[in-house]
């Protein structure tokens, strides 16, 4: 932590490091989340503010305690309500999509099971050799 007062402006490394990510995290999030725009001085120098460091934490706290997808907190900053659940849970513990129906067979594809049964037969007797 630094000694700053909470209300004054941070730098990227000061801002990374009160957060507790890496610089380039900060950067990366700049890409996902549109409301996260520090403010840019000439040579392209962050300075974040102190709605733009409420918003980090807010963020990391979506992301890393919570365990959101990308996606699932940016419906929750933008306060989408109908958001579906997948999208806020880490994808290793979303539920699996429902199996799909089996396809209907037609009657021009008909299985024909003594065809089956003699393949069956010949592939035992193939390896049985």
């Amino acid at each position: 932590m630094t000694d700053k007062s909470d209300s004054a402006f941070r730098t990227i490394s000061e801002a990374a490091e009160e957060i507790g990510v890496p610089a380039h995290v900060l950067r990366f999030w700049e890409t996902r989340f549109n409301q996260l725009q520090p403010l840019k001085r000439a040579g392209g120098r962050r300075y974040y503010r102190p709605a733009d460091m409420a918003l980090l934490r807010q963020i990391r706290a979506l992301l890393h305690d919570s365990g959101m997808t990308i996606r699932g907190a940016q419906l929750a900053l933008a306060g989408k309500a109908t958001a579906p659940a997948e999208a806020l849970l880490p994808a290793e513990i979303a539920p699996p999509a429902p199996p799909a129906a089996p396809a209907p067979v037609s009657p021009n594809h008909a299985i024909d099971r003594q065809a089956l049964i003699s393949i069956r037969n010949r592939l035992a007797a193939a390896l049985a050799a």
